[in-house]
């Protein structure tokens, strides 16, 4: 029923002959009160619903493990179907253990389906000898392979090696990429190279006003999102 009718409706009964300011505040009134129960409402049941749901992703609500044993059981799946999330968090906690070769294989795998993490993971491996022979050329080729997959880290120690080795104009190169993709420690370097006038001052505001931007899409929704995939 609309506002007039409302009112119009109201007149004929004739129960109450009012001002129309009287009869439009109390329309009003009674019309706020309505609403305002039935977002209340909606916010109960919300809250019911949060509370049967409990821990889970924030996305796709999927329920988390109640265990670590769910947990590890879940993981587990994931890696005999070859995701290569799970084989690379795989590989991390073999290396959390000590365990270089199982922590090698799974990363190996990882990498072979694409995964950029597991390469960043291969070239500290092949760079520091663990679970395999050192070979700075095969570390240098995971660590590329890392960046070229979009890896903030990955692209900034690329950014880090040719600075170390005084290519200044390419390490600047990596280390803008790097700052675009939210590496904070790319920055500082940045701030370095413009001191020493490989990097304009326009640039570099341009790099951390982006940086600025990147930080404002961060969420703890998002933070927990990730932190879901991992399991």
């Amino acid at each position: 029923m609309s506002v007039r009718e409302n009112i119009n409706q109201s007149t004929k009964k004739g129960a109450r002959n009012e001002p129309l300011s009287y009869v439009m505040n109390n329309y009003s009134s009674n019309r706020r009160a309505a609403i305002l129960g039935t977002a209340q409402s909606h916010a109960n049941k919300k809250r019911a619903f949060e509370a049967r749901l409990g821990r889970s992703c924030p996305f796709c609500r999927e329920a988390t493990p109640k265990t670590d044993e769910e947990r590890d059981k879940r993981r587990m799946k994931r890696v005999e179907v070859n995701n290569p999330i799970a084989l690379c968090y795989e590989g991390t906690n073999q290396l959390q253990k000590g365990d270089y070769i199982m922590a090698f294989e799974y990363f190996t795998k990882a990498a072979d389906l694409g995964d950029a993490e597991a390469h960043c993971k291969l070239s500290a491996l092949y760079y520091l000898g663990n679970g395999v022979d050192k070979d700075k050329g095969k570390a240098m080729y995971h660590l590329e392979k890392a960046a070229i997959r979009g890896h903030p880290k990955a692209r900034y120690s690329l950014g880090l090696h040719d600075k170390n080795n005084d290519n200044m104009e390419r390490a600047v190169k990596h280390l803008i990429i790097a700052a675009t993709q939210g590496e904070y420690e790319s920055i500082k370097k940045l701030m370095e190279a413009f001191k020493g006038g490989f990097i304009s001052k326009e640039d570099l505001a341009a790099l951390r006003a982006h940086q600025a931007a990147v930080d404002a899409t961060k969420s703890p929704q998002r933070e927990a999102a990730e932190e879901f995939r991992q399991l």
